[in-house]
């Protein structure tokens, strides 16, 4: 659903209002984008140690860790190269489905989406299940059943943040035009928003995995709280160069443990290099942005980060993907990586 201008404040409220399962809409914002993207905020305040980051965000529309999801598949086009299609359970809205033990963003998008939301910062929530799905084509692998159901196992589905989008891309520049005089993010925040893009290896940063919603009222077609977030967080915890093909980009754990957080740790230039279109590359952070993410990063606790790779099923996918050779790794191994790469941000200090 669009709202457009002019439409009533009535109409707009009633939007609002809608069940956090369904609020998912967009709204023509009239607010000059120069204006809305001084206003900006990229984080806001959760308590990180009660997050549960093998169940992910609750509530109507989540799903249990596992789940099996029965549905019927519905052709709709959909952008990107990852395996994905629509599926319709009985009586509820359509859900997008990414599949495949060789798609590392089927693993990507648990591990980076539950992180940024235990954080404070921005994410779809995705939903490691199990899908049954009538009427797939040939070309969704996976073991046919009895009843002709295709079952296919490990897959993911996503439920939109529950916002109003104002805009379905923006760009890592924008960001140094946000202003905290304005109402927007402090610096440290926004440092610490890009350091964590680093540590997660978003290599994939262009405008259109990004999206700015309103997490307030829209009146008049002015949001009182818009927000800024990744989107597209598939392509994470990889290794990310010009041509990286999706074998480097998606939960690469060879690739990914070596990939330094400085890349000149004197200046505080972070380490990310990315793609051809990608809009964040080696970020310069300041000393207030790097202690303000290791402030959150601390409050994870070694149960809640097994937990989120256990969640994410990270053993399924190789050490380095498309090498057999390599071997399945361990739990442990991906929460001691993640623990190395936190301490390196966490034991460092930028210049005042």
């Amino acid at each position: 659903m669009v709202i457009r201008r002019g439409t009533s404040l009535f109409a707009v409220l009633l939007v609002l209002a809608a069940p956090a399962a369904f609020s998912a809409h967009s709204v023509e914002s009239v607010e000059p984008r120069a204006s809305l993207v001084t206003r900006l905020k990229v984080w806001r305040p959760t308590d990180i140690p009660s997050k549960n980051l093998w169940t992910g965000p609750s509530g109507p529309g989540s799903f249990d860790p596992g789940a099996t999801i029965d549905c019927a598949y519905r052709e709709k086009k959909l952008t990107g190269d990852s395996p994905k299609f629509w599926c319709e359970p009985p009586g509820a809205e359509a859900l997008k489905v990414k599949y495949g033990d060789e798609n590392g963003e089927v693993y990507g998008e648990v591990i980076a989406s539950r992180l940024l939301w235990a954080l404070g910062f921005g994410a779809d929530w995705m939903y490691p299940v199990r899908v049954i799905c009538h009427g797939c084509p040939d070309r969704i692998r996976g073991t046919v059943n009895a009843d002709g159901g295709r079952v296919i196992d490990p897959a993911d589905v996503e439920r939109k943040m529950p916002a109003t989008t104002l805009s379905d891309h923006w760009s890592w520049k924008e960001i140094e035009r946000i202003d905290e005089a304005a109402g927007g993010a402090t610096r440290a925040e926004r440092d610490a928003f890009k350091l964590l893009a680093v540590l997660i290896f978003h290599g994939d940063s262009k405008p259109v995995q990004q999206r700015i919603v309103c997490l307030g009222a829209v009146v008049n077609g002015r949001c009182a709280a818009p927000f800024v977030f990744i989107q597209d967080v598939g392509s994470t915890f990889g290794s990310a160069k010009t041509f990286s093909g999706p074998d480097r980009l998606s939960v690469n754990l060879a690739r990914w443990s070596r990939e330094p957080i400085w890349k000149d740790s004197a200046r505080c230039v972070a380490n990310l290099h990315g793609l051809l279109a990608s809009t964040l590359h080696d970020p310069v952070i300041s000393e207030g942005g790097r202690r303000f993410l290791a402030g959150l990063l601390m409050q994870l606790s070694d149960r809640q980060l097994r937990d989120l790779f256990t969640a994410a099923r990270v053993n399924l996918r190789p050490r380095m993907p498309k090498d057999a050779a390599s071997g399945h790794p361990a739990i442990g191994e991906w929460v001691d990586a993640f623990k190395q790469k936190r301490a390196a941000i966490v034991d460092h200090r930028c210049p005042e």
